[in-house]
């Protein structure tokens, strides 16, 4: 396993319990704790930096997870943001990501989005041709700072095992269709010419590296076309992101240097020249940097389960996908240290009021007692960024590891109340109606 790709381990995540419990951040009324570790994540945007060439722009998704004081350690180490909702511009802004470093992908921007983009100075890939008229209307309205504006193009490579989340196969909601719509593609760059960039994504978890390095290869052929034919040379070409990431031990993923090697082998002129190249890795960077605490409520041994305080609220992908989404688990006892005794299968099962909120079936670990702790891998991505708030369960509170600081952990944000759910479910107080 590469250095990319090492993931918090029992041992580590024994630590993380006791620093956490030692901070007043983890009590005995707690029932769940988010941690994400910061360090690693630093490194694996530094392994990123290293690796691709130096003009290279990393546009961390936001999507995979949206907290603000994450995105900020993300930045400050050089990162951008990629943003697919003008509120993620904004969760952007707020972790101080310079505009030129902000990449705005949404395929659903209204006018006064892209105009608000446009002022901003952000990067602008338009998803359709419909858009490139809206944004070439604006651009003779209003003062603009926006210098990159690119076109998403679906270059057709098929899709990888997780139908649900590939997007570059024939028929994808996203982007210009090559094989169809290459004339008016071309016939756009010729049209506008503040339009500089090209801009594709296929996907990640499920999706091969050949996938990645052929839909990087067929974006730079329209490159090169589309500056032959119009004479001007593009100012980026965005390959997205898409490197799948490991969730079993046993599983094997491609890593960034191998990634960089194919497509210098596939898209020489993409890696060897000074032309801005856009990335935007998500889950690769951000889901084996999380784990998730949750206390065992109940042990139910007639069935062989246990019941804890997450389930489809946080983990979406894996209740209701199963057979695409996986996570391990680790059982720590009440005072943080790690279980051993004879290994056998238990069910884990989450808070909500509904018979399929199952996060995994007969999972071999070692016995669980009630006041026990599931630790739950890989949880960095796609997790907390697609909470349900399905009976209304409050958020857990969210703490940073880094072990490289004297302090190790601080609080990120804090677990919502029943006072903060009842406000979100809230409507107007009659003396509020007219501030």
């Amino acid at each position: 396993m590469s250095a990319f790709q090492q993931r918090i381990t029992l041992s580590e995540a024994e630590v993380i319990w006791q620093r956490s419990r030692e901070a007043g951040l983890l009590s005995d009324r707690t029932r769940s704790l988010l941690v994400h570790d910061l360090d690693r994540m630093r490194s694996r945007i530094a392994i990123l930096q290293e690796v691709f060439p130096s003009h290279t722009l990393h546009a961390l998704a936001i999507k995979a997870n949206p907290l603000v004081e994450i995105l900020r350690e993300a930045v400050n180490v050089g990162a951008g943001l990629e943003a697919a909702s003008i509120e993620e511009a904004h969760l952007a802004l707020a972790a101080e990501c310079p505009a030129e470093r902000i990449v705005f992908d949404s395929p659903a921007k209204t006018m006064e989005e892209i105009a608000e983009a446009l002022e901003l100075g952000i990067v602008l890939n338009a998803d359709n041709f419909a858009e490139l008229r809206r944004i070439d209307q604006l651009i003779k309205q209003i003062s603009t700072r926006t210098t990159l504006i690119g076109l998403r193009i679906n270059p057709e490579v098929g899709a990888g095992t997780i139908s649900h989340t590939s997007v570059g196969q024939a028929g994808s909601k996203f982007g210009a269709p090559l094989s169809t719509t290459r004339s008016e593609i071309i016939g756009a760059f010729r049209r506008y010419d503040w339009l500089n960039g090209v801009h594709v994504h296929v996907g990640s978890q499920g999706c091969s590296l050949d996938l990645l390095a052929r839909a990087a290869s067929r974006i730079d052929e329209l490159r090169r076309e589309l500056e032959g034919t119009t004479g001007r040379p593009l100012a980026f070409v965005d390959i997205g992101g898409g490197l799948p990431t490991l969730y079993r031990e046993q599983q094997s993923a491609p890593t960034p240097q191998e990634y960089v090697t194919r497509l210098k082998q596939e898209a020489p002129e993409l890696m060897s020249s000074d032309r801005l190249l856009i990335t935007e890795f998500g889950r690769a960077i951000q889901a084996g940097c999380g784990v998730a605490l949750s206390r065992v409520e109940f042990v139910r041994p007639e069935q062989r389960m246990a019941v804890i305080h997450l389930g489809a609220d946080f983990l979406l992908r894996p209740v209701y996908r199963p057979e695409d989404w996986f996570h391990e688990f680790f059982v720590l006892d009440a005072q943080g240290r790690r279980k051993s005794g004879t290994l056998a299968p238990l069910t884990i099962t989450g808070p909500l009021c509904f018979s399929g909120d199952i996060i995994a079936r007969d999972v071999i670990l070692p016995p669980v007692d009630e006041g026990d702790w599931i630790v739950i891998r890989d949880t960095g991505a796609y997790t907390l960024g697609m909470w349900s708030h399905h009976c209304s369960r409050s958020i857990p509170g969210v703490v940073g590891y880094d072990a490289t600081s004297p302090r190790q952990v601080r609080l990120l944000r804090a677990a919502e109340t029943a006072s903060d759910v009842v406000r979100f479910w809230s409507g107007p107080r009659p003396a509020d109606v007219d501030k």
